[in-house]
């Protein structure tokens, strides 16, 4: 899709994208300068980022007479409201206002991916996923993605800035990222539950063996390990933040590369 098409087709979409190209911009103006009008500017552009995302989700809502989040250019479009709010929630509770420009970069990197490759039309969703479980199973799990992804980028901040210790708290940025993924990692836990709740009351079995539901379960058990290792005398500080690095590949594997395994065609999980 070019630009053109973009602001004529999806006016709201190109808006969102444009807040988000500032957003970065601004962010990292804050970053270099720290001045407190470029920070306080990034957390007004975060917020009209997340109201215009709303309205898109909403407006979505409304033409598809469904939740808008079966396919994978409507969880493109989920996933950047997941990561503003949390983002918003990190703000809220530690003023890491450092993570703003990486929030806005791998939300408009996930936009970008979406008008790339959008929905040629609106898909019903087949009686297996009409269900009460559908909304909730699905938000919780981007929202756990969004908190395992600020683990991510807090883990890259505490190896590259291992000295730094917030004024308010005391803590660094591999305390936060620590909490970031136990965040995730409790959303990535209550989103397999109601999973395998909804699995018995559609199929009759509470667990499939489906590919995307054995790879949800490779990213619990390697968040698992994590959170062990973390306890492990010596696996500490640097050794922890690069398991977390790696960690956040099973959830990107999890949410993009299912649809490279041969298995996985047939899946009600995959996103196509």
């Amino acid at each position: 899709m070019n630009l053109e098409a973009l602001f004529r087709d999806k006016p709201l979409i190109a808006a969102l994208m444009g807040v988000h190209a500032l957003t970065i911009v601004v962010g990292l103006l804050w970053a270099a300068t720290r001045r407190k009008g470029f920070g306080n500017f990034g957390i007004l552009l975060l917020l009209a980022a997340f109201g215009i995302n709303t309205a898109i989700l909403a407006t979505s809502w409304s033409a598809a007479g469904r939740a808008p989040i079966k396919t994978l250019y409507e969880t493109l479009l989920l996933y950047p409201w997941c990561v503003a709010l949390v983002t918003m929630l990190l703000l809220a509770m530690y003023r890491l206002k450092i993570l703003i420009p990486f929030s806005a970069v791998v939300s408009l990197a996930g936009l970008v991916y979406a008008v790339m490759k959008p929905d040629v039309e609106i898909l019903n969703l087949p009686p297996a996923l009409q269900s009460f479980w559908f909304i909730p199973h699905v938000v919780t799990y981007f929202v756990a993605y969004a908190g395992l992804f600020a683990s991510f980028k807090l883990a890259i901040l505490a190896l590259v800035k291992s000295d730094w210790r917030s004024e308010r708290s005391g803590f660094g940025f591999e305390q936060y990222a620590h909490r970031a993924a136990m965040f995730g990692f409790a959303a990535l836990t209550l989103g397999i539950v109601m999973g395998a709740i909804w699995g018995k009351e559609a199929w009759g079995d509470y667990w499939g063996w489906d590919p995307k539901e054995n790879w949800a379960l490779v990213t619990f058990l390697v968040y698992l390990a994590y959170l062990h290792l973390r306890l492990v005398r010596g696996w500490q500080g640097t050794p922890a933040m690069v398991v977390l690095l790696v960690s956040f590949a099973a959830v990107v594997f999890t949410y993009l590369g299912m649809s490279l395994l041969p298995s996985a065609g047939g899946s009600l999980h995959v996103y196509q």
